[in-house]
């Protein structure tokens, strides 16, 4: 089996697979002799950088103020989007439907209003809530 340098596409005897550790993880590449010594060079600069470095913790998310928009009975904002898509209105692909949408799609569809909440997760995730029914 001949194995070819991953960095420059080079084939030789010397190319072999060579593993090495980088911020806690272990990775694998196939590298000739003076790909190699590159890699090994740059992991010995990254290393110099780090001793010299801080590390900055990252600042905690805050919590998620609750979603107050009106809430969908028997239906998912995937069913919003197609049917804003339908209307030929501009809908977001992801992230949050814009409430006025809402409304547009609620006001076309008398039976989606609830007064009972649906969780954020199963309304994005495409299944319907239980009616109940």
């Amino acid at each position: 089996m001949i194995l070819v340098d991953d960095l420059d596409s080079s084939e030789g005897d010397d190319v072999v697979r060579r593993e090495f550790p980088l911020l806690n993880r272990t990775f694998a590449i196939d590298l000739s002799d003076a790909n190699q010594q590159r890699l090994s060079d740059a992991l010995a600069f990254i290393e110099e950088v780090l001793e010299s470095s801080r590390e900055v913790k990252q600042a905690s998310r805050s919590k998620k103020a609750p979603d107050l928009s009106p809430r969908l009975q028997g239906y998912t904002l995937t069913d919003v989007r197609k049917w804003a898509r339908e209307q030929e209105l501009d809908v977001p692909a992801r992230g949050k439907v814009p409430d006025e949408l809402i409304e547009q799609f609620v006001a076309a569809h008398p039976d989606a209003t609830s007064t009972q909440s649906v969780p954020e997760e199963q309304a994005e995730d495409g299944t319907k809530p239980s009616t109940g029914t």
